[in-house]
């Protein structure tokens, strides 16, 4: 048993929507199985584990390659289902670790924006569309609002949006950056 499964075997899950006055929205519309990809908008370091609380599901996710630079954090972040990404370059080993885990039926939570720093971000990252377009594995919205305040914050809202269903294709600059369009517009309306 790994530390994500011990969190939700202890109800953290339930913790957090309870002290965090956590109201979800749109629930359903997470595949109960096979590879999908949550992607959501990024305010807060604690929005993947808030962002657990819309789907009783384990979500894989993927973390800032600077977060494993100690190996005991590294240990930690890979129990709680974090596999590391160098941002900005592309990353080949992380999509591949991805695009496997998606192939193995797995739930992956992905932050577009890349950092939850306002000032840092530059628009969103076309790794999500990238791995849909290569898996075939539908792109699942998701708008978090109330996180940035967190922990002082009481009050949050998860909202899961309509599912994009995206055939297997070649992951072109213009086809991916057209997708994670459409995927910014579709998590800002959720």
């Amino acid at each position: 048993m790994n530390a994500y499964q011990l969190l939700h075997r202890i109800g953290f899950r339930d913790f957090t929507r309870v002290l965090y006055r956590v109201e979800v929205t749109g629930s359903e519309r997470v595949p109960a199985s096979g590879g999908a990809i949550l992607a959501s908008n990024h305010a807060s370091i604690a929005d993947p584990f808030i962002l657990a609380v819309a789907t009783k599901r384990e979500i894989h996710y993927m973390a800032k390659a600077e977060l494993f630079g100690n190996r005991l954090l590294g240990a930690i972040f890979r129990s709680l289902n974090a596999f590391p990404v160098e941002r900005g370059g592309g990353d080949r080993t992380a999509m591949s670790e991805a695009a496997a885990l998606l192939g193995r039926g797995a739930l992956l939570g992905i932050f577009p924006q890349g950092t939850s720093k306002v000032e840092r971000q530059i628009g969103w990252h076309r790794g999500a569309a990238r791995l849909a377009l290569t898996t075939g594995a539908p792109l699942i919205p998701v708008r978090m609002t109330g996180t940035r305040g967190w922990p002082w914050r009481t009050r949050v809202r998860i909202a899961v949006g309509e599912p994009i269903v995206v055939g297997v294709e070649q992951p072109t600059i213009a086809a991916a950056k057209s997708l994670t369009d459409r995927l910014e517009q579709a998590v800002a309306a959720a």
